[in-house]
């Protein structure tokens, strides 16, 4: 009887161990996502204090980043995980470099935006720009909830989202270059609208593999650089 009662102590206490760290992905998630959204801010609104807040804001991702994994590599030494447990602790691990890297893009835009602050603001705010990050924002929030639920089928869909994402990022890519050939004083300005662009393009790639650790997760498939139409998910 002791064993029994030892088995299901060591059973709930890895269990526990398990949705910690699942917890704190999450946790890291929201940081990040609220990143992005003071980045965009900071770019369209000309507001150079939420750049320097998603500045500062990146130290801490990165310190989260280093402690998720440092707990999902303890995990993985003392707990032993197979099957659908140790599908969860590759994705975190996994998921965690995606999310640390969006980080790193919202850092981006915030840096850029310092510079675009210096200069007149067009009476568009950047239009395009802002309609992009909307829909980045979007994935990368849909991502999060679809690993939060394990939904599959949510998960497949930010892949869908992320072509339109490249369409978007395509056309503002021309309309750059069109307004530099028309006027080369705008050069430097859409220079960085352009990065900014890219930046945004990047988040939705990043957003786009979280959503495929989800279908690993599941289902155990891997659909990494396969057409979205040729996924079939089945249970294991």
């Amino acid at each position: 009887m002791e064993t029994t009662d030892l088995s299901q102590h060591i059973s709930s206490r890895f269990n526990e161990d398990l949705e910690a760290v699942r917890a704190n992905l999450l946790a890291m998630g929201g940081l990040v996502e609220e990143q992005l959204r003071k980045g965009l801010g900071a770019l369209t609104d000309a507001n150079s204090a939420l750049a320097g807040e998603v500045v500062r804001d990146d130290a801490k991702v990165n310190g989260m980043e280093v402690a998720i994994d440092r707990e999902c590599l303890r995990i993985l030494a003392t707990r032993a995980p197979t099957a659908g447990d140790l599908r969860l602790v590759i994705a975190i691990i996994k998921a965690i470099t995606d999310l640390e890297r969006i980080g790193d893009e919202a850092r981006k835009i915030a840096q850029i935006s310092l510079r675009l602050a210096t200069l007149e603001q067009p009476s568009d705010r950047y239009r395009e720009v802002r309609h992009l990050g909307k829909l980045v924002e979007h994935m990368v929030h849909s991502a999060l909830d679809a690993f939060a639920r394990m939904d599959v089928d949510a998960a497949l869909r930010i892949a869908q989202l992320d072509r339109q994402v490249d369409e978007e990022y395509e056309s503002i890519q021309r309309q750059c270059v069109t307004f530099m050939m028309e006027d080369p004083r705008q050069i430097r300005r859409m220079l960085d609208v352009s990065w900014a662009a890219r930046a945004l393009e990047r988040v939705g790639d990043h957003a786009t593999n979280i959503g495929e650790y989800v279908v690993y997760m599941v289902h155990g498939q891997d659909i990494r650089h396969r057409n979205i139409e040729d996924v079939e998910p089945r249970p294991l």
